[in-house]
């Protein structure tokens, strides 16, 4: 039986940990969050030489284990908790060549647990071009510990990560610095109250808003030599603390690391002051948004068109090959038609999830979210709260997560209510085939007017974040100052398989998430679109020929199917709520829609596949996919449903509306109250609304 060995990968944000992660475990992890709490976990497991499995846990990023947010907590917990199943054998710190006398600190730190720990410095193919020079032997013995000279982009280095991961038993364990001479008396006295544990182990739970093992928090307020120890006096022998910290790492660099500037070819400052120019750098960043929009709808169409049709010449397959009845209508009508009303979108959220992963790797995702501080705090926003607008891009649900980085409650609470504007990658469904039938081909400037009319549906939902920010900042009497601080990494060239596996597990997330809804919610329309009350869905074919006596077969199997549906369950409800929509341009099918996508917004075209399939006896292979059967839609005056006007209107209206019951549900989560979702779901429906009926009266 093989061994198992937990390893945790420990580090400052941007030393590239991530792609070190990705180095061991290749495709062999998985993500969640935490137990109780929204901050994501990162796992993947790795087959060391001797056929030990090496479970590596990426723990986010911090930059010490003097917490101040939530993922830091994390990082300090599980290396405090011995019986925690993921404590670790032995720690991977990862450092950045280029920053280590930062990145050292929390590497100290752990050496103060006694936990077997092993240095990374990553990016080693820097070295040269920055001017810096390492004396790994000295290194090693001064921090006490074996060093991995590696670099993820040249892949050298890994295997010998990989060798001294297997033979951690051998590590020195030994503390770098006795942190106990900044108040001798004092780490006396705990080590004589809890003999038994470690007295950095205790300082750390005296600090921090932490607990482990058998000690918690109040057994110190028991112990009255701790009680003489003020707030303040803490923070002082914190500070007292890192000053001797860094003193150390002044000392450790100055025997093991050589930097000669005269050899150094650094482009970094002279591009920053471009890319965070007051101007120079939001003209950059909106060019590189037109050409990945532009991007996005010319290189995925292709593939897109290629999957709607083999979804229908599926759907067509299976209703000629398997015998006639209601599994086979329910299987090509209601779960093919269902699904591959989504699956046809996976090219273009791909694309869009390939960008945003190669402005993030680059490093240029950190001067936007520094270029847009000074925007951000006119509206009553932090720079930070860039970074869940940013990733709603996405999906908001994590989006409104990451806001817990927001210190400042009245900032993040902004941030969480106006988060659901940012156009996620659910909204890109509708927008592609709405877009793809109501907009004329064309371009403007060489941008064609579909991918013009795309990025402004962005942008539009940007702007009303913004601006809905400034309103509730006017509002919310809710006093409160707050820091923006934030990392400017090195300039990279984004790794490729960092890319991939971020596209890679995102889009599967996406159609794997949407896709349980999709077939539950096509299997539910597909029943109350196949079964109805009453004479009207029983007697329909005499109904129709009564009415229509000189119709030809096929016209009479299309009347017949199209009647039967208005007569349906699904009918019926649809046909109730079109009073309210028709103002807007849309029918009852289109109606029907919008109900269902408040599971998912992109159940939307789903349910008009299905919908359309059911309502339809066409047999005519040009009109089978999605976007043709939605093109030749008529209302029963013979006018198309889908106009400029109309889809205008619906491409409004998914820009303003929340449409999503789990975006809902989180927020409710993180605010703690329903008050907060309830009114957002008001406003934000309320102005969806307002806004679509402008549109479409005035575009009529």
């Amino acid at each position: 039986m093989s061994k198992q060995i937990n390893v945790a990968l420990i580090g400052n944000p941007n030393t590239g940990k991530t792609s070190v992660f990705n180095a061991l475990t290749g495709l062999n992890q998985k993500v969640g969050n935490y137990p109780g709490i929204t901050v994501e976990k990162k796992e993947g497991s790795c087959k060391l030489t001797n056929g030990t499995k090496a479970h590596i846990i990426d723990l986010p990023g911090t930059y010490s284990l003097n917490a101040s947010s939530l993922d830091e907590s994390v990082v300090i917990e599980l290396l405090l908790n011995k019986n925690d199943k993921d404590f670790p054998d032995v720690a991977v710190v990862v450092a950045d060549v280029e920053n280590l006398k930062r990145n050292l600190l929390i590497y100290t730190q752990i050496k103060n647990l006694e936990i077997p720990t092993i240095l990374v410095i990553n990016m080693a193919d820097r070295m040269e071009k920055k001017g810096i020079s390492l004396d790994i032997n000295a290194l090693e013995k001064e921090l006490n510990t074996k060093i991995a000279l590696i670099s993820t982009r040249k892949k050298t280095g890994i295997d010998n990560l990989k060798a001294l991961i297997e033979d951690y038993q051998s590590l020195n364990t030994e503390p770098c610095l006795n942190v106990s001479d900044i108040d001798p008396d004092y780490f006396k006295r705990l080590s004589d109250a809890f003999k038994n544990q470690l007295p950095y182990k205790l300082w750390l739970v005296i600090t921090q808003d932490v607990n482990f093992g058998k000690i918690e928090r109040d057994t110190f307020n028991q112990v009255e030599d701790f009680k003489t120890k003020s707030e303040a006096d803490l923070k002082k022998l914190q500070q007292k603390e890192t000053i001797k910290r860094y003193q150390f790492i002044n000392n450790v660099l100055k025997k093991g690391l050589t930097v000669d500037l005269s050899t150094a070819t650094d482009l970094r400052i002279k591009l920053d002051r471009i890319l965070t120019h007051k101007v120079w750098g939001y003209a950059i960043f909106f060019v590189i948004l037109f050409l990945m929009f532009q991007a996005v709808y010319e290189w995925a169409g292709p593939p897109t068109d290629l999957i709607d049709e083999a979804f229908a010449s599926l759907a067509d397959w299976v209703k000629n090959t398997l015998p006639a009845g209601a599994f086979t209508n329910l299987l090509s009508d209601g779960i093919i038609a269902g699904v591959g009303g989504v699956m046809v979108f996976i090219p273009p959220i791909a694309f869009l999830f390939l960008f945003i992963a190669l402005l993030e790797e680059s490093g240029y995702m950190s001067r936007v979210v520094f270029l847009m501080d000074n925007l951000m705090k006119r509206f009553g926003l932090s720079g930070k709260s860039v970074v869940p607008l940013i990733s709603g891009n996405a999906c908001a649900i994590p989006a409104v997560m990451a806001a817990r980085n927001i210190e400042n409650w009245k900032e993040r609470l902004i941030t969480i209510l106006v988060t659901p504007f940012t156009t996620c990658s659910a909204r890109l469904p509708v927008y592609v085939i709405i877009i793809a039938l109501v907009i004329p081909e064309g371009s403007f400037l060489g941008m064609s007017y579909k991918a013009l009319t795309l990025m402004g549906l962005y942008i539009i939902g940007f702007l009303t974040a913004i601006v809905s920010a400034y309103i509730l900042n006017k509002i919310l009497k809710i006093k409160s100052k707050s820091y923006f601080v934030i990392e400017m990494p090195s300039y990279k060239v984004p790794l490729f398989k960092n890319v991939a596996i971020t596209v890679l597990e995102k889009t599967k997330t996406f159609v794997l998430e949407a896709g349980k809804i999709i077939l539950a919610i096509s299997i539910i329309l597909w029943f109350l679109a196949s079964y109805g009350p009453g004479e009207n869905f029983n007697n329909a074919e005499n109904i129709v020929k009564t009415e229509y006596p000189n119709l030809d077969e096929t016209e009479l199997d299309d009347k017949v199917a199209s009647f039967k549906l208005e007569s349906s369950y699904i009918g019926i409800i649809g046909k109730a709520i079109e009073p309210a929509i028709r103002p807007l341009g849309y029918d009852w099918k289109i109606g029907i829609g919008l109900v269902t996508s408040f599971a998912a917004r992109e159940v939307f075209v789903g349910t008009l596949a299905t919908i359309y399939s059911v309502g339809s006896a066409n047999d005519n292979e040009d009109e089978d996919t999605i976007k043709s059967k939605m093109a030749v839609e008529t209302h029963n005056n013979g006018t198309k449903v889908f106009t400029l006007a109309s889809g205008i209107s619906l491409l409004l209206f998914y820009a303003f509306a929340m449409q999503c019951m789990s975006t809902l549900a989180i927020v409710k989560r993180e605010t703690n109250s329903w008050k907060w979702p309830l009114i957002q779901l008001g406003a934000m429906s309320g102005l969806a609304y307002i806004v679509a009926l402008i549109a479409y009266q005035f575009l009529k």
